[in-house]
């Protein structure tokens, strides 16, 4: 284990802005070409297995680095958590796909990153079933998901990658849709990807309670089963940068092993018991299916890092934008 340090930096190339736009407009190609097909829905993360209410309880007498933001005192706080699979179409949850969970905590003070939107009083956390990416950066990411959506653009681009490095990605991809999934609930979910942590830089993980078989056959019926009978939760789980080598900032690839930095719990997300397909239920899963998960939607101590992250800062905006998100929630949301 190695001490905590502040002198992370992310390193930004000169033309990375111009870039990054452009690979956001190709996410939003596809998503459009879905919702001609299937109606308005994400650019990924499209199908949701379930939207739900939930509750952050943070917790009090954190060592001193963790102390920040809503972290730095015990406090609970109204929360929306949605499941979901990664493929930017609706699948059968049988074809290997990334599951992942986004959270908008909400009643959240300061100032937030996105311009406009400075008020606002959300603070989003995204996650994935892996603690890392195959991608080591957005291009590589993007053109792969340009792949799986398009085979016909598979030569392209396997010479912008290159050769070499596309097909170490294409086995990444493989081995991590090739493990079984049969319930949401009892994941474990990774950041993957690095976010300011005040001084520090940190990852985020969800550490499920559960570790029971499933309720019910089907991710969104094994959900549905498990909330009617009681809550379904998740220890929230913070990991520091120690130094370059063992916690890079840039590479999305690149695992954090939890001998040099470990995971120390800092809050408890409580998703209640409470009937999904009741009334109120599907009332609360149309208002998330309207509203929009992003990195970017958190307090300037909170900003994500790297160049994937940076990279969803353009992405999730132009998604949003192109099926007229909801705005932002401010906790006067009622469901009856």
């Amino acid at each position: 284990m190695h001490a905590p340090r502040t002198d992370w930096a992310e390193t930004i190339p000169p033309n990375e802005e111009a870039e990054l736009l452009e690979l956001a407009e190709i996410i939003r190609s596809i998503q459009r070409r879905h919702s001609r097909k299937a109606g308005p829905g994400r650019g990924l993360h499209r199908k949701s297995h379930t939207g739900a209410r939930a509750e952050l309880r943070t917790r009090g007498d954190l060592p001193a680095p963790y102390r920040v933001g809503i972290f730095a005192t015990a406090g609970t706080y109204n929360t929306y958590v949605r499941f979901s699979n990664g493929s930017p179409r609706h699948q059968p949850d049988k074809v290997g796909d990334v599951r992942g969970v986004a959270l908008k905590i909400v009643g959240v003070p300061g100032k937030k990153l996105i311009p406009g939107m400075e008020d606002a009083r959300t603070q989003d956390l995204l996650l994935i079933k892996t603690p890392t990416t195959p991608f080591r950066d957005a291009k590589e990411f993007v053109r792969i998901v340009q792949v799986a959506d398009n085979p016909l653009l598979l030569l392209p681009n396997l010479l912008r990658v290159g050769l070499g490095r596309a097909l170490q990605i294409l086995r990444a991809v493989a081995a991590s849709m090739k493990q079984p999934v049969t319930s949401m609930a009892t994941l474990r979910y990774w950041s993957a990807a690095p976010i300011r942590w005040g001084d520090h830089a940190a990852r985020v993980s969800l550490i499920p309670a559960a570790a029971d078989p499933p309720h019910a056959p089907g991710l969104r019926e094994d959900l549905l089963a498990r909330l009617r009978v009681g809550p379904v939760t998740f220890t929230l789980s913070a990991q520091l940068y120690v130094d370059p080598q063992r916690t890079p900032i840039e590479d999305g690839s690149a695992d954090w092993s939890e001998a040099d930095s470990p995971f120390v719990p800092v809050a408890d997300l409580i998703v209640p018991q409470q009937d999904i397909t009741s009334e109120q239920g599907r009332r609360v899963e149309q208002f998330l299916e309207r509203v929009s998960f992003d990195p970017w939607h958190a307090p300037v101590e909170f900003r994500p890092l790297g160049n994937l992250m940076r990279a969803r800062g353009h992405a999730y905006r132009l998604s949003a934008i192109e099926r007229a998100a909801a705005p932002e929630p401010d906790g006067s949301e009622t469901f009856a």
